[in-house]
């Protein structure tokens, strides 16, 4: 069986999308194909991987990447997960099909709020939101 090629979409390609990634590969590694960029590159969130970390998934080795790096890849699925990156979503050449899924910017919540510890809830409340998204993938995708 021929896994989907799904990428997840952001900004930065320093978070949301890297969680979705590492979710992506832990939980779905066995039907799904999963990649991450941004619209820019910002670098890896060293909080994104604390929490990624805590939850029992490695994406200390991700990068962060350009969009453009990955034109080439024959995507099933573009999956933005922030409103910036639906909005500048490039095309994407064969059959993508593009779909927003959001999730709130967990370093723009964390500024809102004092403590290390109330900073990285806030990264934990994404991060679960994420995984409960992943959780529902391929079959979900063809409801959005």
């Amino acid at each position: 069986m021929r896994k989907l090629k799904i990428l997840f979409l952001c900004t930065g390609n320093s978070c949301r999308s890297q969680m979705a990634e590492g979710w992506a590969r832990a939980l779905k590694g066995d039907v799904i194909e999963a990649y991450s960029a941004g619209i820019e590159t910002h670098g890896l969130n060293p909080h994104a991987v604390k929490v990624m970390s805590e939850a029992g998934v490695d994406i200390s080795g991700h990068t962060s990447k350009h969009v453009d790096t990955l034109l080439g890849i024959p995507f099933d699925y573009v999956v933005t997960v922030c409103g910036h990156a639906s909005e500048n979503c490039p095309l994407f050449p064969g059959a993508a099909k593009v779909v927003h899924v959001g999730f709130d910017d967990p370093p723009a919540l964390a500024k809102l709020v004092d403590g290390e510890e109330n900073k990285l809830y806030c990264y934990r409340h994404v991060r679960d939101q994420i995984r409960a998204f992943v959780e529902t993938l391929p079959e979900s995708l063809e409801k959005i």
